[in-house]
């Protein structure tokens, strides 16, 4: 009955021009075609795509069978003659079928599904995908990127495999996906590489695959484990993920140094600005992927210019350590360990020059340890925390070691020591001696910050003001630290200091605030916790 029903629509439809055909006729022969399927006519329907007489109203309604021949795929494992029918039907249709419909078809059944059936359905439709799209003469990378961007985006709702037993179950397909749509980027990429003409489409490809490959960077290496043993790496299928992302970069794109160094500047010298401008906290995730990536794993290392100084390799490595410390998951800002200490090892102790205290992150990172010390339930990364600022600390020339600990280093701990101890159970002997801490430390501290604010900002307004006399000036600035002076300063010299100390303050100034409230807050509670006692 089904294969009549469609039969004779076809034979109605075989009299008309394409341009005649109604909406009603798709439906119809839609209906008819998932009929043939769910009656078990897999043969006859088969029959009927081959013959050629219905040649034009496959290609034109044939897409609409697609959905119901995937699903049966999908659903039915077994290796009988009807699933070999049913992937013969479905190469047909892909070869015969208007492209641009068989391709919003297509995305339509990847993005369907959910849980595990998510990979299932991307490894079984990126071949007939990749087809589609290669048959695509127009707007291509349009095609390519929306594509792309559909996989991507069922490809980041699947748990990244964390552990070697994990990895090798891949019990989601997430590792298998990533090895597909290596294959299925591929021939874009070629098409990049090899052709010398319509260099717009070309120019609009590059950028669509660019933006796969930073959304790859984040998603799923940048939560993704990697073996610590060189024999293990290599058949890694996320590792080998990533050495062919990086490719595909260093293929089509600028020079990934140039990306990694450029990254935050105010002058940028690489042209894909539009990545950074998107979202540049999805961006910043990417780049310090990339980072680690290259530095620790040593993906493609040998790239970079050689002439790099190890100090000048870790200042633009800060700003990415920083990205990884300030995330919440293990996997994550454990990397920020890890690349922090490939930098510091390449240094020689006490030859990181106090200068660099001026960059910002070289400030804030040592906080984000003290943070893993104190607050990260893992021990071994605690244990970790505490060597890396203890190497940190060690690179740091005479003077940069006072600079950056005397007066954070006891506000920290006196921050721990508030956060673990409660009033009551005076653990660690540090309430009695509250008051005293008070009156002798943290007033103090906060009248010579307020002081000293009001000094340095005055100094650069005057400075900024005065510009010009100050350049002719033979006057410069000194500073005492210990006892001992610093050498003289020219001018712009005198400014960077300024700014420096001023970011110094407010730094302290935060911490301060916070060792204020947590004191409040312990006291408040136990008072209240005494008058309920009585």
């Amino acid at each position: 009955m089904a294969v009549e029903e469609l039969q004779s629509i076809i034979k109605r439809c075989q009299i008309l021009e394409e341009e005649d055909f109604k909406e009603e006729d798709f439906g119809l022969f839609q209906l008819a075609g998932q009929r043939c399927i769910d009656e078990g006519y897999i043969d006859q329907l088969l029959e009927i795509i081959q013959n050629e007489k219905n040649k034009v109203i496959i290609r034109n309604m044939g897409w609409n069978l697609v959905g119901s021949i995937v699903r049966c795929l999908l659903w039915n494992d077994k290796e009988d003659d009807k699933r070999k029918n049913y992937f013969l039907m479905l190469d047909l249709l892909v070869k015969l079928c208007n492209p641009k419909e068989l391709l919003l078809g297509l995305l339509e059944l990847i993005e369907e599904p959910s849980g595990k059936q998510i990979s299932q359905s991307i490894l079984l439709l990126l071949q007939p995908l990749q087809k589609v799209i290669q048959k695509l003469h127009n707007n291509k990378a349009y095609s390519v990127g929306l594509a792309l961007s559909t996989i991507w985006n069922q490809l980041s709702l699947l748990p990244v495999p964390y552990s070697k037993e994990q990895i090798e179950a891949d019990e989601y397909g997430l590792c298998q996906c990533c090895k597909a749509l290596i294959d299925f980027t591929k021939p874009f990429v070629a098409e990049i590489i090899d052709s010398k003409d319509n260099l717009l489409e070309n120019e609009k490809l590059k950028d669509e695959l660019l933006k796969f490959c930073f959304k790859s960077l984040k998603c799923p290496l940048l939560t993704a484990q990697f073996p610590k043993q060189p024999e293990e790496a290599e058949n890694d299928p996320l590792r080998c993920f990533a050495c062919e992302i990086i490719g595909f970069l260093s293929a089509i794109g600028d020079p990934f140094s140039k990306m990694i160094i450029n990254h935050g500047k105010k002058k940028r010298i690489w042209k894909y600005l539009e990545f950074e401008d998107e979202e540049d906290k999805q961006f910043a995730d990417s780049m310090a992927s990339l980072t680690y990536l290259v530095f620790v794993q040593g993906i493609s290392v040998d790239e970079l210019p050689m002439v790099m100084s190890p100090s000048y390799l870790l200042q633009f490595n800060m700003g990415y350590i920083e990205v990884f410390l300030r995330r919440k998951e293990e996997s994550v800002f454990s990397k920020g360990l890890d690349l922090l200490e490939n930098g510091l090892l390449r240094i020689e102790d006490n030859s990181l020059l106090h200068q660099y205290l001026e960059i910002k992150s070289f400030l804030t990172v040592p906080q984000d340890l003290v943070k893993v010390m104190t607050l990260c339930p893992i021990e071994t990364l605690r244990k970790k925390g505490l060597a890396m600022l203890q190497l940190y600390i060690n690179k740091l020339d005479s003077q940069g070691k006072y600079t950056l600990f005397r007066i954070m280093a006891s506000l920290n701990l006196l921050r721990y020591l508030i956060i673990k101890d409660n009033e009551n159970d005076n653990q660690t002997g540090l309430w009695p001696e509250l008051a005293k801490i008070e009156n002798n430390f943290l007033k103090p501290l906060h009248t010579g910050l307020n002081m000293s604010k009001a000094h340095y900002e005055a100094e650069i307004k005057n400075s900024q003001e005065n510009s010009q006399e100050v350049q002719k000036s033979k006057d410069t600035c000194s500073v005492t630290l210990c006892g001992d002076e610093i050498p003289n300063m020219p001018p712009e010299m005198q400014l960077k200091v300024l700014h420096s100390a001023l970011f110094t303050f407010d730094l302290i100034e935060s911490v301060l605030a916070r060792v204020e409230e947590l004191i409040e807050i312990k006291t408040k509670s136990t008072s209240e916790e005494n008058t309920e006692i009585k």
